[in-house]
């Protein structure tokens, strides 16, 4: 094999062989590539600006003011969302009314 593969726990890309399983030093996630299931492969992997990962249903916080893109409203800081949902793209996650970045994030 030419090319390690990434984590399938975490995504990470710093992943070693140690004779039989590869290792994640990351999440310390350890698995045999031929026993991964094509179920995991469809799992949408999300992480908030701390490295925490997102789940449907989780409630979230607004770490920084950010504008909305064509309103003269602003989101403040610490504003929280609940029961936010991922979805795939560039705003992975959706917060009823509005689609905002992982990396804007925290868990609650």
């Amino acid at each position: 094999m030419d090319q390690m593969p990434n984590c399938p726990k975490c995504q990470s890309e710093y992943v070693y062989h140690d004779s039989i399983n590869f290792v994640c030093p990351d999440c310390g996630n350890e698995w045999d590539n031929n026993e991964i299931q094509e179920s995991d492969e469809d799992q949408l992997i999300v992480k908030d600006s701390n490295g925490n990962l997102l789940v449907d249903g989780d409630d979230v916080l607004l770490i920084k003011d950010l504008k909305l893109k064509g309103s003269s409203e602003v989101l403040k800081k610490g504003k929280k969302f609940k029961n936010i949902r991922l979805v795939n793209g560039d705003h992975n996650v959706d917060c009823g009314k509005i689609m905002l970045k992982s990396e804007f994030l925290k868990k609650a």
